[in-house]
């Protein structure tokens, strides 16, 4: 079914002639006067923005998307868009880098105060006050991949009448579909999974709730987060392999945390497909699949793992997650760069932690660059 719906998921009956593909319109300026919806760029209403936010809500089972120039553009586009001086949001204690700066630098400019809670649904209810409007959850999560339970969640949002906001980046619709089970929005850095080959940089955003879709697409064109035609294109051409390339990439990264867990030279690994996951059980429940991402730590000094990086021949330490490229970073020295010292021994990011997303090549290939990149860098295990 999400095979069939990555290559076919609108009916195109706008498209010039009898092309397969739709068009690319990069015009900037539209005629009005014989038009109801004043189509510019800006506006996010022309034909290309129009058909992504619509591929992007079939995808996730919402009712009406937006295509943005970047995922901060997303997360930021729908917190901005719901929420106002005095307000409070909770968001969940791991997230991605931008997420926490912009949560604690951006928010408080701004007079919005921010908590951070646990998987806990009863953390989650003892946080909320009568000036709570936003729940935001990434899961699983970056760089740790913790699972937080969606549904539990959304059921004491909806007790409250508070909206809930997921990041699916990691996960993406393939492996799980927040807003069937009550989340009101989802965001995606569309730059990574949706993306798919490290080329291309774009956010999406997804709703179903309408009065969010005037509210959050009133907030977008006020930022300025518009994306051009030719990017809405090159990203509703992504997606159309995005099952086939996730598909590929959660049976690598189970194999790749297989191979690592128990490994001699490995501290501790992070997947939630494996058993030993702290969130492994909640993942069963909500998701389809586990993902391409993984993060593991190595026996290791702060050399050692330097090491490690450049022993790597077919993985690369590079920015970024999410292609068919496997990509290895330390999250202590990139994405979680700007938090503080404290802020990352308290969330687990050491300098011996990295994660790993998992590309399409051979998973044999892959064990056997990391093996022979420990060898290389810790000796060999039984020495």
């Amino acid at each position: 079914m999400m095979e069939t719906l990555c290559v076919h998921p609108i009916y195109d009956l706008q498209g010039g002639g009898n092309s397969l593909l739709p068009d690319i319109r990069p015009s900037t300026a539209y005629r009005y006067l014989e038009s109801e919806t004043l189509q510019y760029p800006g506006f996010h209403t022309t034909y290309n923005q129009i058909r992504l936010g619509e591929v992007m809500a079939k995808l996730e089972h919402g009712s009406w998307g937006l295509a943005l120039s970047s995922g901060m553009a997303a997360i930021t586009t729908a917190i901005l868009g719901l929420v106002k001086e005095g307000d409070h949001i909770i968001c969940t204690r791991e997230l991605y880098g931008g997420t926490r700066k912009f949560a604690e630098h951006e928010l408080p400019r701004r007079g919005i105060e921010v908590s951070y809670v646990g998987s806990s649904p009863m953390e989650l209810e003892n946080a909320i006050t009568d000036r709570t409007k936003i729940i935001f959850m990434e899961t699983p999560s970056n760089p740790l991949l913790d699972i937080f339970p969606l549904k539990a969640f959304t059921e004491v949002a909806k007790q409250y009448g508070l909206t809930t906001i997921v990041d699916n980046t990691f996960a993406t619709p393939i492996n799980q579909l927040p807003l069937s089970l009550g989340v009101d929005i989802v965001v995606h850095s569309g730059t990574k999974f949706l993306g798919g080959h490290n080329d291309l940089f774009f956010g999406v955003l997804v709703g179903n709730r309408e009065s969010d879709r005037e509210t959050i697409f009133r907030t977008a064109k006020l930022y300025g987060g518009a994306l051009a035609a030719q990017e809405c294109y090159q990203a509703e051409r992504s997606i159309k392999t995005l099952a086939l390339r996730v598909e590929r990439q959660n049976a690598n990264a189970m194999a790749v945390a297989q191979f690592l867990y128990g490994h001699p030279l490995v501290e501790a690994v992070y997947y939630p497909g494996l058993e030993s996951h702290s969130g492994h059980k909640a993942a069963k429940t909500q998701m389809t699949g586990y993902g391409g991402i993984l993060s593991f730590k190595l026996r290791a000094s702060d050399n050692q793992v330097d090491k490690f990086l450049r022993a790597l021949t077919i993985i690369q330490p590079t920015l970024s997650l999410g292609g068919v490229e496997s990509i290895i970073c330390a999250p202590s020295a990139t994405s979680h760069k700007d938090l503080t010292p404290d802020q990352r021994m308290a969330s687990g990011i050491t300098a011996n932690l990295l994660r790993l997303s998992v590309g399409i090549e051979d998973k044999e290939d892959l064990k056997r660059d990391l093996g022979q990149a420990m060898e290389a860098s810790l000796g060999h295990p039984n020495t």
